[in-house]
Order: C-alpha cells, then sequence, then structure tokens
C-alpha cells in the first residue's frame, strides 16, 4: 500500500463497486496484470471475513493507493470491473465526468439504464467477471502467480456459489480449471466459500423464517421477510441462500436494518422476474436472479412499503395460458364433412379442429388429420365429423396454472386444449405450445438467461439436447459421424443456414448443409469413401454432394467467402473461416451454425444476432448493400417472410425500398427473377407474399404493365382454395404447383406482355408454352363448357382429357359457375382415368379388321363406360361387339 500524504499520479486506475465483493477484488487484481503500472482504488467490502482476509493476506499483490491522495488530472483511463452502474462508483465520480477520460469496462451483469458508457466494453453472460479477465490473461499468455490464482478462482467460486448457481456457465469451470493448474490454494477457497453457518447466525435465520410473509402480486408468489439487528449480520447473503433453499422460495426479499443501514437482498428463480432492475431503483442492482441494495435515511416500514409499490409496478401478471394459446381457435361444426374439414386444416395450416355447436356454443370435441386423412382413404370423407371426433372434453379458463395444463395435455394426453372463459372459446393450447414452453422455461430457470456480450463476440449455446428431441436417430447418428470424420482430417465441420433456422423454429427440416473450414471435397470424398456413398462435385465453387444408396443427399461446402465485381453479377468465391462463410448470407435468421466436431457437438455459434431475430420473428439483412449486391434476396426476404409469419425489419424494409429505387434489377438475369418467383409461388399460400411484393412494387420489375386488381387475388384465392383440396386429397400427384399461381396473374394480360414477360424472365420453352399457348387453350376450352347449353359426362371428358393436372386446376379456379366447377373436379376425381380394358387384339379375335375403326369402337366403349353401363371386360367385349355388328362392321 502506498504511503499516505503522498499525491500519486496514475495514468491508468482500476475500481469496482462500493461493498466489493470477492468477484470484485479478483477482478480487480486480474486487470492489473493487464494494465501494467495502474493503481488500485479498493472502494471497501461488504462482507467482514473479505475484508479480514484482504488487507491482512493479500495486500502485498495489489498497488493500491486512498482516492484521496490521487491526483485525478493526471489519469487518462479508468478501468472498472465488475459493475456498470454510476450510482456504485462514488469514490470515482470525478473521472466519471471528466473531459476526455477513457472508460474501459468488464462486466458480466445485465445493462441497465444510467449505466456508465464505455469507450471499450467487454460484457457477456458468465457466473464471475473474474471469468472474464482470466480468460483474458489466459489468451495474451500471462500467467498468474499461485498467490494471485487463489484470489481470481475464489472469485470465480464465490459468485458462482460452487458452480451450483444456474448462472454459471461452461468457461467459469474452464477459467477455474485454467487458474487451478496456475497454482490456486483449494484449501484457502474452501475456507472462504464453504460457509458453515455458525451459531449466532442460526438465529437471523430463524428470524428470517418467522418473519417471512408471503404476497401475490400480478398471480407471482413473492415471499418477504423484514428483521433488524443492533451490529453488523456476518455473511447475510449466505443465510439468505439458505432460506430460499430450505422453503423452496421463487422469489425472496430479506429487509434488514443493521449498522444504522437498510440492506435489501433478493433472490429469484422466475424468468419473467427481475430483481436486478426492481433493486435499480432503490441504488442497488445485480442481475435478474440475485441483487442487493442499501437504503439511507428510511424506516424498515417505509423501504418495505416502497418495495411493495415497486413489485406492483415491474412485476407483470404471467398468464400462461394467455401467452401459449393461438387465438382465435379455428373450429368447425359438427355437422360439416371431413372433406371439408381436411380443407381447412390445409387452408389454416393446423393439424386438429375443435368441433363446436354454434347453435348451443358448446364445445363438442376435436378431430386430428390423422382421422380426416383415414376417411378420405376409406372413402368417407362425406360424413360429418360428429361422427369421427374425439368426444372427450377437456378445457381451461386462462388463468389456468401451468401444472394443470400439463396434467390435461401430458397425463391426459390431448392433443389440443381449449381456453374456455365464461362459455366463449378464447383459444387453444396445443401439445407443441406447451412443450416448447416447458424448453424455454427450463433452458431459463437453468441460465437466468441475458442478453449480453459486445458485437464482435460470438454468441455460443449448447442446444445438443434439442438435436436429440427434434431429429431422427438417423439424422442425428449421420451428424455425429460427420464431425468424427472430420475430427480424423483435422476439420472443423458445421451444419448451417437453414437447417439450424427450422431445427429451432421446430418446423420440417428438407436439406442438409455442411460446411467444412477446408476442403470441402475432400472430405466428401473421404466420407463418401466410408459410408458407401457417390458425390458430385464443383470444384469452381468448392462444393460436393454426398448421394447415399437409399439417393438421401447432403450438400458440402468449403467455407467460403464471397464478393461482387458489379451490382447484380454473379458472385466471385474465395475459401474461408465459418465467420466469413456465414457473413455472406442472405439474412441474420440465415447464419447460425452447429458444430459437428466431438469435443464441440451441438455448440450452436451466432454472429449476427441471429437468435434474437428468431426470437423476434424479425427479418433483417446482414449489411447494408446486401440488396444492390444481389437484388433476388429481396423475393427471399419476402419469402420468409411468409413462410414463418415474420415481419420484415424496418432498415430491411428501407433498404428494399431504396433498392428497387435505384432499379438494382436491371441487370439481374431473368432467369434468376424467375427461379425465386417459383419458390414464392411454391409456397403453400403464396397470396400474402404476393401482396407484399406489390406493396413494394415488385410486380413491375416482372413487367411494367403488370398489375394486380381486387379481381386478380379473388382469382389467387380460387387457386389457393383449389390447390389445397388437390393436394390434401392427391398427395404424391406431382405438379408444377407454381405454374398455377403464375397463370391467375397472368390471367388479365395481353398476349403481347404474357410474351414479354416470358422474354424477361427467359422463361424455357416448355414451361413458356404453359404460360402461353396452353393456358390460352385451357382459358378457350374452359370458355367453351361455360358456354354449352348442355353437357354430358362424355362432352365434359373428351374435352378435359387431353389437359394435365395444372391446367385442370387453374380451370376449376377461373370457373365462374360453381356447378362448372364441380363437373370439371367430377371428372378429375372420378373419370380422368377410366380407361377400356379391351385392346386391339381383342377387336381383332371378335373380327374387326385393323384400322381406323379401333378407336371408333374404343371411344364407344370409353362412352359407355363413363355412364356407367361396363363394369367388366366380358361386358366390354359383347358391347363392342354388338356395336360392330349394328354398324356392320363385322357380319
Amino acid at each position: 500500500m502506498n504511503k499516505k500524504n503522498k499525491i500519486i499520479k496514475a495514468d491508468t486506475i482500476i475500481t469496482s463497486h462500493i461493498n466489493a465483493d470477492f468477484d470484485a477484488i479478483a477482478s480487480m487484481l486480474a486487470a492489473q496484470k493487464l494494465y501494467p503500472g495502474s493503481v488500485i482504488i479498493f472502494p471497501g467490502s461488504q462482507e467482514k471475513n473479505l475484508r479480514d482476509f484482504f488487507i491482512s493476506s493479500t495486500s502485498y499483490l495489489f498497488n493500491m493507493a486512498d482516492p484521496g491522495y490521487i491526483d485525478f488530472s493526471q489519469t487518462s483511463r479508468l478501468v472498472i470491473v465488475d459493475t456498470r452502474q454510476k450510482s456504485r462508483l462514488p469514490h470515482v465520480s470525478k473521472l466519471l465526468t471528466k473531459k476526455d477520460i477513457i472508460i474501459d469496462i468488464y462486466d458480466h451483469h445485465p445493462a441497465m439504464e444510467g449505466d456508465v458508457t464505455g469507450s471499450f466494453e467487454i460484457t457477456r453472460q458468465t457466473g464471475a467477471t473474474t471469468t472474464i479477465l482470466s480468460s483474458l490473461l489466459q489468451e495474451k499468455k500471462i500467467v498468474p502467480s499461485p498467490e494471485e490464482a487463489t484470489i481470481m478462482a475464489l472469485g470465480i467460486y464465490e459468485d458462482t456459489g460452487l458452480f451450483t448457481y444456474s448462472s454459471t456457465t461452461k468457461e467459469d469451470l474452464e477459467q477455474a480449471a485454467f487458474l487451478l493448474s496456475c497454482g490456486a490454494d483449494l484449501n484457502t477457497i474452501v475456507s472462504f466459500v464453504v460457509k458453515e453457518i455458525k451459531s449466532e447466525q442460526v438465529t437471523w435465520l430463524n428470524e428470517l423464517l418467522n418473519e417471512m410473509t408471503a404476497h401475490k402480486i400480478s398471480g407471482v408468489d413473492i415471499h418477504m421477510s423484514v428483521i433488524s439487528s443492533p451490529t453488523y449480520i456476518t455473511d447475510l447473503a449466505t443465510i439468505v441462500q439458505k432460506v430460499v433453499r430450505m422453503e423452496n422460495l421463487d422469489i425472496f426479499f430479506a429487509i434488514v436494518l443493521m449498522d444504522n443501514k437498510i440492506n435489501i437482498i433478493a433472490r429469484n428463480r422466475v424468468p419473467e422476474v427481475d430483481v436486478g432492475k426492481i433493486l435499480s431503483r432503490f441504488g442497488g442492482g445485480g442481475h435478474s436472479y440475485a441483487a442487493s441494495a442499501k437504503v439511507d435515511n428510511q424506516t424498515l416500514a417505509q423501504v418495505e412499503m416502497m418495495l411493495i409499490e415497486q413489485l406492483q409496478k415491474e412485476v407483470k401478471t404471467i398468464q400462461i395460458a394467455k401467452n401459449l394459446m393461438t387465438s382465435p381457435a379455428i373450429t368447425i361444426e359438427p355437422h360439416v364433412t371431413c372433406k371439408t374439414a381436411g380443407n381447412m386444416m390445409t387452408r389454416y395450416n393446423i393439424n386438429t379442429l375443435l368441433v363446436v355447436d354454434k347453435k348451443k356454443n358448446s364445445y363438442e370435441g376435436y378431430i386430428t388429420r390423422q382421422i380426416i386423412e383415414k376417411t378420405l382413404h376409406h372413402k368417407l370423407s362425406h360424413l360429418p365429423v360428429k361422427e369421427y371426433m374425439n368426444s372427450e372434453v377437456s378445457y381451461i379458463s386462462s388463468d389456468a396454472e401451468v401444472s394443470q395444463i400439463e396434467n390435461i395435455i401430458i397425463e391426459g394426453k390431448h392433443r389440443i386444449l381449449p381456453v374456455i372463459d365464461d362459455g366463449w372459446i378464447k383459444g387453444v393450447i396445443t401439445r407443441t405450445d406447451l412443450l416448447n414452453y416447458l424448453v424455454q422455461h427450463n433452458k431459463a430457470l437453468k441460465r437466468n438467461e441475458t442478453e449480453l456480450g459486445i458485437k464482435k463476440n460470438v454468441k455460443k449455446r449448447q442446444i445438443e439436447n434439442i438435436l436429440y428431441q427434434r431429429l431422427d436417430k438417423r439424422i442425428r447418428q449421420l451428424l455425429q459421424n460427420i464431425g468424427k470424420t472430420g475430427d480424423e482430417l483435422g476439420l472443423n465441420l458445421f451444419v448451417v443456414g437453414g437447417f439450424v433456422r427450422d431445427l429451432l423454429l421446430n418446423r420440417q427440416i428438407d436439406d442438409i448443409d455442411i460446411v467444412v473450414e477446408g476442403d470441402g471435397i475432400e472430405f466428401a470424398k473421404v466420407y463418401a469413401k466410408k459410408e458407401g456413398c457417390r458425390i458430385n462435385t464443383h470444384r469452381k465453387f468448392g462444393t460436393a454432394v454426398i448421394i447415399f444408396p437409399d439417393n438421401f443427399k447432403i450438400d458440402v461446402a468449403s467455407a467460403r467467402l464471397e464478393y461482387y465485381k458489379t451490382p447484380a453479377a454473379l458472385p466471385i468465391v474465395e475459401k474461408s473461416s465459418i465467420k466469413l462463410d456465414l457473413a455472406r448470407r442472405d439474412f441474420t435468421i440465415n447464419t447460425l451454425a452447429i458444430s459437428l466436431n466431438p469435443d464441440n457437438f451441438g455448440t450452436m455459434v451466432d454472429y449476427f444476432g441471429a437468435n434474437r431475430d428468431l426470437k423476434d420473428k424479425t427479418i433483417r439483412i446482414i449489411h447494408n448493400l446486401s440488396f444492390v449486391e444481389d437484388p433476388t434476396r429481396i423475393f427471399r426476404a419476402i419469402k420468409f417472410s411468409n413462410r414463418f409469419g415474420f415481419k420484415i425489419g424496418k432498415v430491411t424494409s428501407n433498404l428494399i425500398n431504396n433498392a428497387i429505387k435505384i432499379d438494382c434489377f436491371k441487370n439481374l438475369s431473368g432467369l434468376r427473377v424467375l427461379s425465386e418467383l417459383k419458390q414464392i409461388f411454391e409456397e403453400e399460400n403464396p397470396i400474402p407474399a404476393i401482396r407484399t411484393m406489390e406493396s413494394y412494387g415488385l410486380e413491375k420489375v416482372i413487367h411494367k404493365n403488370l398489375t394486380f386488381i381486387p379481381n386478380t387475388y379473388q382469382l389467387l384465392e380460387s387457386v389457393n382454395k383449389i390447390l389445397s383440396w388437390h393436394d390434401l386429397l392427391y398427395i404424391d400427384e406431382q405438379y408444377p404447383r407454381w405454374s398455377v399461381y403464375f397463370m391467375a396473374l397472368l390471367n388479365r394480360c395481353s398476349y403481347k406482355v404474357c410474351e414479354q414477360i416470358c422474354n424477361r424472365l427467359k422463361v424455357p420453352l416448355k414451361e413458356r408454352s404453359i404460360l402461353l399457348e396452353k393456358r390460352y387453350k385451357a382459358e378457350k376450352q374452359l370458355h367453351l363448357i361455360e358456354n354449352s347449353l348442355n353437357h354430358t359426362k362424355q362432352d365434359l371428358y373428351w374435352a378435359l382429357i387431353n389437359f394435365k393436372t395444372e391446367y385442370i386446376l387453374y380451370m376449376m379456379a377461373l370457373a365462374k359457375d360453381e356447378e362448372i366447377r364441380k363437373a370439371i373436379s367430377n371428372f378429375y376425381t372420378h373419370q380422368r382415368s377410366i380407361r377400356p380394358y379391351i385392346k386391339g387384339r381383342d377387336l381383332l379375335k371378335i373380327g374387326l379388321p385393323s384400322g381406323p375403326v379401333f378407336s371408333t369402337v374404343l371411344n364407344q366403349v370409353l362412352n359407355a363406360k363413363l355412364d356407367g353401363q361396363l363394369k367388366t371386360k366380358k361386358e366390354e367385349i359383347n358391347f363392342a361387339t354388338e356395336y360392330a355388328k349394328k354398324n356392320k362392321l363385322i357380319d
């Protein structure tokens, strides 16, 4: 310690918060090693044993000074550790207001209102601030002495509760191990951290228990004890923690008057409540799960009243049912057919429908997609849903507790649970809704997750459990094998992009994209040989496709960066790291990666805030010139927004408008625009995306004269309805779904405009005929059908039999008359596959000479079959024989 009465000139000063704990002391010591020649201002300690330990045992390790003897005018840098709160730094208030002062901050607490802003900040979620500083020492290869390592380890052990607090991270354990390797003395650590309760402390423990009161605030149970002591209570925080554990309390506040000051200590296990924020109103702070404050010039009663008032403001009602449910509930009446129920499920993309009798306003039961599909299979779709619904009804009110919801859905094996208040259905909770909540709730309890960290630091999160929950065994095993092969080759491997995004969104995963930090093609060759697979390679882009014996495919790419020589041009590709590979992607939600190497298997890395944007349901671009460099990303933004129900971020939306304003599409290949349009039109319901396209004026990118009017959207809605009907009934039927929507968009365009659109988009000849000649033929044929006074089954059959699926569906959507639409539907469902059993050889046997007459006779047989007259081959032969004789074609 520096001698008093001597003014010290210090260029760099290190300090922490008043009432410093072990973590603050350890952090200052570690910071001193990062800033050689710095001076530490020790702000004082809350716990007596800490102060005694510090003064008697370790003062020689610190270059320490009293703030009253420091010439602050000579100080150019202030280093603050383990806090950012101005109110907890009164001893350096002069420096905080000094002009041109450089402030470096190292902290693990969540950001709060009124925090000091640093010139440089490292703030991230760890159990202790010492952990952050220790990792920096390790990176810089600065090895602390055994005495220094002991103090630093003590800070980590204390602030993580011997690694039992929910705030503990993997990094805390790693840095504790590092400090132990540097000679940290566990016996010394244990003597200070493992605090056996002393006889005098038992008194205060009982006092807290006896004085405990329960408050229900906004539906949350909060316990509070108010006590006073004429003397200082040693290790009060430890006693409070024991009370919480003994009584299994979710939220507990201890308000204790001692040494003429009121201390508030809070502990919390409810993720919806932030005690750090609450106690910041009292000049204190901390984390959402642990915080403290000191209050002067107030009575116990006043502080208790103030705290309750603050809790009433801050603690919001936790309405689990209201938060979980989807509203409004989609219902169907008992008399409606199973076929209609299936159409509704497809239209709304749901798997279960509530059956409600609207006349009685009563909930009757529910019916699932599996049941509907079975009724279709057994040709029972014309029957009402009440015949097959599950009528074992259960429901809850909107103030139901989680345990009640769990009991009904999990124990009662219910797939859907209505929320009913005063006889009215407010919404529904599905099994998936509940499971998602339980996963997130458990995660929050375990980690008390806070959004910390500066942007330059990657956020990592272990999601191996999600891989096991949401992937089938084959895919999990496959990913593990890929990681092991990468390890054998000394390569880092990641599964990236849409796979990770859809995994977190709990959506169906269609593609597996692997990125290799190194030679992706070489990896693909080795892995394919080991697994007996084929590969296709593309050397220019460093990519390969691994094809398994059952034709299952995996895409492999070398980590690469891309740059654009000119706007809208194809990118130039170079090998790079996983971070740069992710940086070249379109939107933040597509930039997540999961490590596959055995040592880090299941670790998700997030460089660009993708996880935040998934939670916020927002589409955000990565950099501001993204749309200029690749305008097709505008269509992809709209596609993803529509598919996931996400909003397009305000900045991203402004950049879309800007890119369109400067005509960034002028150099873009029409084929690339066509590809993006096809993908949008292939979505289950592309109509919202088409409306969004129009809101940005993107229809003019297709053609300056293309306009969408109300009738356009009416036709698109009709298309959507028809395609939903078709795809529900004919799951395996393949057809160019996109073309039906495209034909509908071109319906009111002149032939010349349609031709120019095809030229602009460089539509291939085969697809060009769909949008032009064949579309016009379909429209003309529909016109003839609608204008005929009477049409038989035979007339309709011969009018439609030569049209493929996409044209039939287009005609059904375009038909103005419901009877015509039903007739075409009947043809498609029942008649299009009708063919005679008999062949030419059968006609030869009855004596009919070969030639054009064969077609005449076979067509007559087919006409009779359409009327249901002929059921068997024998009947067809007899009919053909009689017809031939009657028309003197045979004797």
